[in-house]
C-alpha cells in the first residue's frame, strides 16, 4: 500500500510540474500602474503575462519563477502584456537585469512557472 500512495504521490507531483512549466520570449518594460491596480517601481521584481497566462487578472499576485542563461529569477505577477505571445513574459528592469544587461531587449527559449 505504501508503495502504491508513493508512486501517486510522485506521479501528482510530475503533472503538477509539467502543467505548470511555461516557455516563450522575456522583454522589459518600465513600470507604473499596472493591470492588478498596483504601482510600482522598475527596482521591483515583477512580471506581466500574456492574455493566455493573466486569465483576466487570475494570477494577480501570484510570483514565479524566470529560468535563462543559466540564471534565475522571481517576479510578482501585477501586469498584462496584450503584445505577448503565450508563454512569453514582460520583466521590469530590475528582474530582466538579473538574467541579462538591458541591451539585450529580447530573450528567447526562457522557461518559468508558478511557484
Amino acid at each position: 500500500m505504501l508503495h502504491r500512495a508513493f508512486s501517486t504521490i510522485v506521479l501528482v507531483a510530475a503533472y503538477i510540474g509539467v502543467a505548470a512549466a511555461f516557455s516563450g520570449d522575456a522583454t522589459w518594460f518600465h513600470t507604473g500602474l499596472g493591470a492588478c491596480g498596483r504601482h510600482n517601481v522598475d527596482s521591483d521584481h515583477i512580471v506581466a503575462l500574456s492574455p493566455a497566462q493573466y486569465a483576466n487578472g487570475a494570477h494577480c499576485g501570484q510570483r514565479i519563477t524566470v529560468h535563462a542563461n543559466g540564471k534565475t529569477v522571481d517576479a510578482t505577477v501585477v501586469d498584462l502584456c496584450p503584445s505577448c505571445a503565450s508563454g512569453s513574459i514582460d520583466l521590469s528592469p530590475s528582474a530582466f537585469q538579473q538574467l541579462a544587461n538591458l541591451d539585450v531587449g529580447r530573450l528567447h527559449n526562457v522557461n518559468w512557472n508558478f511557484i
